[in-house]
C-alpha cells in the first residue's frame, strides 16, 4: 500500500507545484502496471500449471522406459524431461528433419491422436542394438527399409503401451499406435494453427544420447485439462507397496531372455588333428558318462545335470542348484 500523506503535507505539495518549486512530472505517480501484449494468433490454452502437471506425468514415464527398453536393447537407458512448452503444430512440423520417426498415437478414449518424435540417430542406434550390433547410429541419416521400420514399429508399441501408467491418475486411457510415418508431410494430425504442447525427453542409450519429442495438442487433452494440475495429480495419487514394485520388477526380468548351455566335458587336441577330422571321428572328453555335467546360464556355472532325451529332443535332468555360497 502507498504512503498516506497529512491533510498539511498535501497543501505544501500544492503550494510546492504552484510556485514552480516542483514540477508535477516530478512526482511519483507509484507502480504503474505493465502490459503484456497478447498474440491472439497463439492463444494461450496450456498453463505453466499445465506443463508443469505434464513434466511430472512423463517423469514417470521415463522411469518405465528406463525399465523396460534395457530388456529389448540389453543395454543402459537413462530418459530425463528436458523441458516443456507450447507451441503451433506448424512450427512443430516445420522444425522437424527427412527422414523422421513418428509414432501417430490413437489416444483413446479422449478425442484425437498424440505423436511421439524420435531423433533418427537414437532409432538408428536401436535398429543396430536390436540386429547384434553395440549400438552405434549411423554417420549420415538415410531413408528407413520395410524391416527397418518393422523393427522400430515394436520398440514404439512397447514405448506406447507404457502410457497407460503415468496418466493412470488424470484419465485411463488405452493409446494404440496406429502408424509410423518417416515424412512430417503425413503426419498431419490437426490445423497447422492448432496449439499443442511439447515435452521433450533425453533419451541416452549407451553412449548415444538424443531427443524424444511427445506432441500433445489442445484438441486431445481439452476434456480433461482442468485435471492437469499437481492439487487433482496428488490427491489421486496411490501409494504402492514396496512388495507390489519388487512384484513388478520380478515380472520384467522374468521376460528376458539367456542363454543356457550344457557342457558335456572338455578336451585338448593338436590343430593338426583337428584339420584332419573326419566324419564319425571319436574325441575322448574328460568326463564319464555317469558324471554330472555343468550347466551354464550365461558365463555362470549354475546347475549340475545329467544328459537324455525328451521324445525326440536331446535334453538334461537338474541333478543339484549351485548357489552362490557354494
Amino acid at each position: 500500500m502507498g504512503e498516506i500523506l497529512s491533510q498539511s503535507e498535501i497543501d505544501s505539495l500544492l503550494a510546492a507545484i504552484s510556485s514552480g518549486e516542483l514540477d508535477a512530472s516530478d512526482v511519483d505517480k507509484g507502480d504503474e502496471k505493465q502490459v503484456k501484449n497478447y498474440d491472439f494468433s497463439r492463444p494461450t490454452k496450456f498453463s505453466k500449471e499445465h506443463l508443469r502437471t505434464l513434466e511430472i506425468i512423463f517423469e514417470h514415464y521415463g522411469r518405465l522406459v528406463s525399465t523396460n527398453l534395457p530388456a529389448y536393447l540389453r543395454n543402459n537407458v537413462q530418459v530425463t524431461v528436458v523441458s516443456s512448452e507450447t507451441l503451433t503444430f506448424s512450427e512443430f512440423t516445420n522444425a522437424l528433419s527427412n527422414p523422421v520417426v513418428l509414432g501417430i498415437i490413437n489416444f483413446a478414449p479422449l478425442n484425437g491422436t498424440i505423436i511421439i518424435d524420435m531423433a533418427t540417430n537414437l532409432a538408428y542406434a536401436i535398429l543396430d542394438r536390436m540386429l547384434g550390433g553395440l549400438g552405434v547410429p549411423l554417420e549420415k541419416n538415410r531413408e528407413f527399409s520395410e524391416i527397418e521400420l518393422s523393427i522400430i514399429q515394436k520398440v514404439l508399441v512397447m514405448m506406447t503401451q507404457l502410457l497407460r501408467e503415468p496418466w493412470k491418475n488424470v484419465v485411463d486411457v488405452s493409446p494404440v499406435l496406429n502408424r509410423v510415418e518417416t515424412n512430417p508431410q503425413f503426419a498431419q494430425i490437426i490445423a497447422p494453427s492448432d496449439m499443442i504442447a511439447i515435452v521433450t525427453l533425453s533419451l541416452k542409450i549407451g553412449d548415444v544420447e538424443g531427443m524424444v519429442n511427445i506432441c500433445l495438442p489442445f484438441f486431445t487433452l481439452e476434456d480433461v485439462m482442468d485435471r492437469l494440475n499437481t492439487k487433482f495429480w496428488f490427491a489421486s495419487m496411490q501409494e504402492k507397496h514396496d512388495e507390489n514394485y519388487e512384484e513388478y520388477i520380478e515380472s520384467m526380468i522374468r521376460k528376458v531372455d539367456v542363454p543356457i548351455k550344457a557342457v558335456l566335458g572338455k578336451s585338448t587336441i593338436s590343430v593338426g588333428d583337428f584339420m584332419n577330422l573326419q566324419v564319425g571321428d571319436c574325441i575322448r572328453l574328460d568326463s564319464k558318462v555317469e558324471n554330472d555335467m555343468n550347466i551354464y546360464v550365461g558365463n555362470i556355472r549354475k546347475f549340475t545335470a545329467l544328459p537324455g532325451a525328451n521324445k525326440d529332443v536331446y535334453a538334461v535332468r537338474i541333478t543339484s542348484v549351485i548357489r552362490e555360497e557354494d
